[in-house]
């Protein structure tokens, strides 16, 4: 046989030979496998390492327009304190110090915004291509400004209160007040707390004076005007000095104690100041907590000292609660507040108002609308449809509400707190339940951070 024909011969028989492909093609396929699941990994890699510097960058810009709106830091600092930032929180996993980089900032002063872009470095998993690395970028910005903080808390010291619970409360407002107040210049604070502990009814200390205290058996739907007599002046505690003359008063008596129950008439859903109408003590009331409201301050050891001040006891009167942190965040009650306690003009530009309501169980005890002969102390409908009411009111008035669940058990306490709640706003959440001390502690540090990053705008 010629080579030519003994060439033609193997060839063919070559060609019709089937006893290789599944090795071929089990080769061919687990090659594409093993690119596919490689390239998967990659992006994989790189989305988490992107999100995990976007969150790193968010948070380095927010603090940074935070300190810019207080006055900690100067503008030439800005850059130095995000690189310092974004170093520490290589850290944590995505990246060493060494691959981020701050590839761009820029602090407008006529629009308050910084504005920063990074960058990193990541070692792929699965290199194709002959790229071992890839550089990730992304961008965030945040607005600085003169814009002001009010916080109204509302705290619950009933008597399911007592014990641990209570200890773990103190323990997470006191963190609160120092996580709102840290930081900021003294001489020009920016933001102020404000103390609404409630059980039955809400003790108002030295606002008392504009409380209508029911007689006996009269419980009146249309509270009268507060009126103040003589010369106003200010007090050793800085409220002004009036007090109203109960003999002019029809109906009314000097109030045994200190607290205040459900606004009644129709009020009752808004936050007019006493000059409209003043707040009724219900001739009901048996238990008066004797922790008294902080109206909005910057004392973070006057604040701190009514919290230690705290004892639990009665019963669950949440809407009350929800009330008083509305008066205490409204500028119609300027006039009964001390200077340093009145809340701002609303303006969305120059202040964000905020409250945080706290309850460990539902809201039972109401006085409004409870007619003679029935219990006040067993009104868990009217008082969740008080609460839901108060809290949208507050919502359209552009009040943003935070609220939280301690070791919450009833559907029902869990569904007002839902409901009070506003919106989440992208990554801010709104409404938290905790089942121990840390989880409530990291509740109140969440609430303030999302406050704070709300307040700035991104």
């Amino acid at each position: 046989m010629g080579g030519a024909a003994f060439l033609c011969q193997t060839v063919s028989a070559f060609r019709h030979d089937r006893r290789g492909n599944f090795g071929v093609v089990a080769a061919a396929v687990a090659g594409a496998l093993t690119l596919s699941a490689g390239f998967a990994l990659n992006i994989a890699q790189l989305s988490l390492t992107r999100s995990n510097l976007l969150n790193a960058l968010d948070a380095a810009v927010t603090s940074t327009a935070r300190d810019l709106t207080t006055g900690r830091i100067a503008e030439k600092e800005a850059r130095g304190v995000i690189e310092a930032f974004l170093a520490a929180n290589g850290g944590t996993g995505f990246a060493s110090a060494d691959q981020i980089v701050l590839d761009g900032l820029t602090v407008d002063k006529a629009t308050g915004a910084v504005r920063a872009q990074a960058s990193v470095a990541v070692d792929l998993v699965f290199p194709l291509f002959g790229q071992p690395t890839r550089r990730v970028s992304t961008e965030s910005a945040a607005l600085y400004s003169s814009r002001r903080i009010e916080v109204a808390l509302m705290l619950d010291i009933t008597g399911s209160m007592q014990g641990q619970k209570l200890r773990d409360l103190k323990a997470a407002a006191r963190n609160a007040v120092t996580a709102f107040l840290a930081g900021q210049d003294k001489t020009n604070p920016r933001t102020r707390v404000a103390l609404v502990p409630y059980a039955d009814a809400v003790n108002t200390g030295s606002l008392s004076r504009v409380v209508y205290a029911e007689r006996d058996g009269n419980s009146n739907s249309e509270p009268p005007r507060f009126e103040p007599k003589g010369v106003v002046t200010a007090s050793a505690d800085g409220f002004p000095s009036w007090m109203p003359d109960y003999t002019e008063v029809e109906g009314s008596a000097p109030p045994p104690d200190l607290c205040a129950t459900d606004r009644e008439g129709t009020l009752q859903f808004s936050d007019d100041g006493p000059g409209e109408a003043m707040i009724n003590r219900d001739w009901r009331l048996e238990f008066c907590p004797s922790s008294r409201l902080v109206p909005l301050s910057t004392d973070e050891t006057v604040l701190k000292a009514a919290i230690d001040g705290f004892r639990a006891s009665g019963n669950t009167a949440g809407q009350i609660g929800i009330q008083w942190s509305w008066y205490m965040l409204s500028p119609k009650w300027r006039s009964v507040l001390p200077a340093s306690a009145r809340p701002e003009p609303r303006d969305d530009k120059a202040v964000a108002k905020y409250a945080v309501l706290m309850t460990d169980g539902e809201f039972n005890t109401g006085f409004a609308g409870v007619a003679k002969g029935e219990n006040p102390r067993n009104q868990p409908g009217k008082s969740r449809r008080y609460a839901e009411q108060l809290c949208a009111e507050m919502k359209k008035q552009g009040i943003e509400l935070f609220t939280v669940g301690f070791m919450l058990k009833e559907q029902n306490a869990k569904a007002v707190m839902k409901a009070c709640a506003s919106p989440d706003s992208g990554s801010a959440q709104h409404y938290f339940e905790a089942s121990t001390g840390a989880e409530l502690d990291d509740a109140y540090q969440t609430i303030a951070k999302n406050i704070e990053r709300l307040s700035l705008t991104k």
